[in-house]
């Protein structure tokens, strides 16, 4: 029996999936790895979920000292915010992160200023609290194709641009899954469907690039993973079958944006939100998705608004 806190759970090989609380139940996970008593933990969620990483590692019979890496997919805020605090508490933990992300986890000011512009003053401050920065000496950038170590098991890390330029997804080699941050999309548990999970892309500002996007999954999808363990939301299987739906969204994402990019600022935003929602409802009805429109559209609605404002960026962009 696990003795992990009730927001942690034990997956297989050494992996604990840790629901770091924000937003909701089941929206924003961090992942602990073991291995012969040294851990790593991948995506952070926020300040708010520090205590949480805190006790999942505890509960694995492991102290501050044993964390050798902190890994952040990349560096928006709902996947690194934390990282900073989180440092902060292990004394001999290195981070490690894209080399296009690293400055701004090392000074998180225009980070946080990007988060404002998209969410507002006001809502950053409440949501991410004080978003602090890491010592340069302590950080690490990743390469395409770099090797660790934990333990006695190999992470590689590949460049996976698309969602961010700032990503990066980790290859575990003994579990033969990927850790796939937002590259290979978001698939909330509660929209499981008869026919598996329900998984949609994620487009949000600044950086959304599908054609990038598209080569990214191809390029997991290549690796044959038994698993992609998701930030939103846990492990997700069938790889094959997931990624092909993910790409086919793509297009009919790009497709909509097309049709609306001559409309005015304020109603093409609109015409991309009403779209949107009308696309991933029916990839949902398609696979027998069981619940109402109106719980579907809430589970969706920020997805929904920040896809809407990436597309608009990209269409905007030179």
């Amino acid at each position: 029996m696990s003795n992990l806190p009730p927001w942690a759970q034990p997956l297989s090989l050494g992996i604990d999936l840790i629901d770091t609380g924000f937003q909701r139940p089941q929206f924003d996970a961090s992942y602990l790895l073991v291995d012969a008593n040294r851990a790593a933990f991948i995506d952070t969620g926020t300040n708010d979920s520090v205590p949480r990483l805190l006790d999942a590692l505890t509960a694995r019979g492991l102290g501050p000292d044993a964390v050798d890496w902190v890994i952040a997919t990349h560096v928006h805020l709902d996947h690194a915010g934390g990282v900073g605090l989180l440092m902060q508490q292990l004394p001999h933990a290195r981070l490690l992160v894209h080399p296009r992300g690293a400055p701004h986890l090392i000074d998180p000011t225009r980070l946080v200023q990007g988060a404002q512009a998209v969410y507002g003053v006001q809502a950053v401050a409440s949501t991410y609290g004080t978003v602090l920065g890491v010592p340069a000496e302590r950080v690490s950038t990743s390469y395409d194709g770099m090797t660790l170590q934990l333990g006695k098991r190999i992470l590689q890390l590949f460049d996976t641009p698309g969602h961010a330029r700032h990503h990066h997804c980790i290859w575990d080699a003994r579990s033969q899954g990927i850790f796939s941050g937002d590259t290979f999309g978001l698939s909330y548990p509660e929209l499981d469907t008869p026919q598996g999970r329900y998984i949609l892309p994620s487009s949000t500002p600044v950086q959304f690039d599908p054609s990038a996007l598209c080569q990214s999954v191809q390029r997991l999808m290549a690796l044959q993973p038994t698993t992609a363990y998701l930030t939103h939301f846990g492990p997700v299987t069938d790889i094959s079958v997931l990624g092909s739906r993910l790409m086919a969204q793509v297009h009919a994402m790009v497709d909509i944006a097309r049709s609306v990019a001559e409309q005015p600022a304020a109603q093409r935003h609109a015409l991309l939100c009403e779209q949107l929602l009308e696309l991933y409802l029916a990839q949902y009805r398609a696979l027998g998705g069981p619940i109402g429109d109106e719980a579907f559209a809430s589970c969706v609605s920020l997805d929904v608004e920040l896809n809407a404002q990436g597309l608009s960026v990209w269409l905007d962009r030179p």
